[in-house]
């Protein structure tokens, strides 16, 4: 069998192939802790972890664990912002051979209950602030315990499984434990909940093997210097782009991970300029902010040598102008949950214009046809996009159909619209489903429609995500009244952020008399979008 076309444009150093042990997460991370235990692993408030200092922190957490029950293939939530705290708990749980159930902080009570029962997460690691939302819907789920980092600090009690983090975690009582078992091809490290291609929740089982070899894949990729590089994490740990590209990487590599709780473009510059990190994963939204910043050219910046983008389409303004500014290689890259979540990136030295590059190492990708996915096309030609490769998920949490509609013979098929060039660079044109990303977060317009719905004032409701120059897109809400009601957008908006985590409230809601539709009664969202358009063009003309 022939070479891909594309493993001819490959940066040079960097192998068309790999090979991948088979081994667990934590002896990825007990390996590096041998090999660079006095290098930083952590680097956050003020303080700096060795790979030493972290793993007995990691050791601490996890007999704290098995003190509370948990067993091999437990779900465990950890459901906090970006910190130490969140790297050590997840190693802690990987070395008890548990999952991790991927929690959004910014969930609010109606969410969380429905993710801890899907997941049947029978524990979570959690913060004194967010603590009020578990403990409302904590028993109408499998919860059996939770630990709160900050508890006692913030006056609160303890109870019946409801733990102090510190107090649990400083308990140097003995406790009996046989290392577990794992076959990193078949078990489970982490369920990562996304929408799929159809928007509704679903966790992706991604495979100890699976988060490895994406680990492996992006630092041959990066061209990692063992030990030595330090990656900016702002992206919120629990989504798999900051999982993988952060975090996993970087312990792949022995290298130090800067977590950040919440993104600050005066705290990024300020960081970059004490810290020096080199890498700086990131979606287009800070990338923006940043080279806009008018202090910008007050701090050292130069640290940077590269940067991968992702979860949204990243401008080439953009691109060109945060290299000229940082000396650093800004290029985009590609991925989905499914895949843990990485498949192509583009080469540093030879990025394309609107490409999402190539596939990285041990990936296969091509573009087949839209309506049974049968049949291969050729180049230039728009179909769907599929992948193949060790980082592809095992399939969803308790879902056989989904799986069997997106897994077909090892390929995923990943729903979005795409092209290759006879390099074989891919081009994303569109996305099969209506998906919203802004920001860099996936938010499904179903969601916010079905909130809209259940409120008494609404006929009608329906969601788009329309061009918007910082966020890449931003959610907007056009909805039709019923009848003697009045509601206003403002009140509207009120509603929704009480329903909705505060990413997926719509930044606009316009109230219509009607809405477009086909002959057969459907929205005609993309009509929607192009009046949107439309508004910006004319807009732009006036200026």
């Amino acid at each position: 069998m022939n070479d891909p076309v594309w493993h001819n444009c490959y940066e040079d150093g960097v192998p068309k192939s790999i090979e991948i042990e088979n081994i667990s997460l934590y002896e990825m991370f007990e390996r590096s802790a041998q090999n660079f235990g006095q290098r930083p692993a952590i680097i956050f408030g003020g303080k700096t972890w060795t790979y030493t200092d972290m793993e007995r922190d990691v050791e601490r957490l996890a007999k704290a664990l098995i003190r509370l029950g948990v067993k091999p293939k437990d779900r465990i939530s950890i459901n906090m912002p970006n910190s130490a705290t969140w790297m050590i708990s997840f190693f802690a749980i990987m070395k008890v051979g548990a999952i991790v159930v991927q929690t959004n902080p910014l969930y609010v009570e109606g969410e969380l209950k429905a993710l801890m029962n899907d997941s049947g997460a029978i524990g979570m690691i959690t913060i004194a602030p967010l603590y009020p939302r578990v403990q409302g819907i904590r028993q109408e789920t499998s919860l059996k315990w939770v630990l709160v980092e900050g508890l006692k600090a913030m006056g609160l009690d303890e109870g019946e499984g409801t733990c102090d983090f510190h107090g649990c975690f400083n308990d140097d009582s003995e406790v009996e434990w046989t290392k577990p078992v794992i076959d990193p091809r078949t078990d489970i490290a982490v369920l990562q909940y996304t929408g799929g291609t159809t928007g509704t929740s679903k966790g992706a089982m991604l495979s100890h093997g699976n988060l490895y070899a994406n680990a492996y894949q992006i630092w041959e990729w990066i061209k990692g210097s063992p030990g030595q590089e330090k990656s900016l994490c702002v992206i919120p740990l629990f989504h798999i782009y900051a999982l993988s590209v952060c975090m996993s990487t970087s312990i792949f590599g022995g290298s130090a991970v800067i977590p950040v709780p919440k993104f600050d473009a005066d705290l990024i510059l300020k960081l970059i300029n004490d810290e020096k990190p080199t890498l700086y994963p990131g979606t287009p939204t800070m990338y923006v902010a940043l080279i806009n910043h008018p202090k910008l050219k007050e701090h050292d910046v130069s640290s940077i040598r590269a940067c991968v983008s992702g979860s949204a389409p990243l401008p080439v303004e953009v691109a060109l102008r945060f290299g000229e500014l940082t000396g650093g290689k800004l290029v985009e890259g590609y991925g989905l949950s499914e895949a843990s979540p990485v498949t192509h990136i583009n080469p540093f030295p030879s990025a394309r214009v609107g490409s999402i590059g190539t596939p990285v190492s041990n990936t296969q990708a091509k573009i087949v046809d839209i309506e049974l996915g049968d049949k291969e096309l050729s180049v230039g030609e728009v179909g769907e996009l599929a992948v193949k490769g060790p980082q592809v998920m095992l399939g969803y949490w308790q879902r056989e159909n989904e799986t069997r509609a997106v897994l077909r013979d090892g390929w995923l098929y990943t729903g979005d619209l795409a092209r290759m060039d006879e390099d074989g660079y891919f081009y994303v044109v569109d996305r099969k489903k209506d998906m919203i990303i802004t920001g860099g977060y996936n938010v499904y317009p179903r969601e916010i429609e079905e909130a809209l719905y259940a409120h008494p004032a609404v006929r009608e409701a329906i969601c788009a995500g329309v061009p918007d120059s910082y966020w890449g897109e931003k959610v907007k809400a056009y909805v039709v009244l019923r009848e003697a009601q009045q509601v206003t957008e403002e009140e509207l908006l009120n509603y929704l952020k009480k329903e909705l985590a505060s990413y997926k409230v719509p930044k606009q809601i316009e109230i219509r008399d009607n809405l477009p539709k086909t002959a057969v009664g459907k929205v005609l969202r993309r009509f929607l979008v192009e009046e949107e358009k439309q508004k910006l063009e004319e807009q732009a003309k006036e200026a």
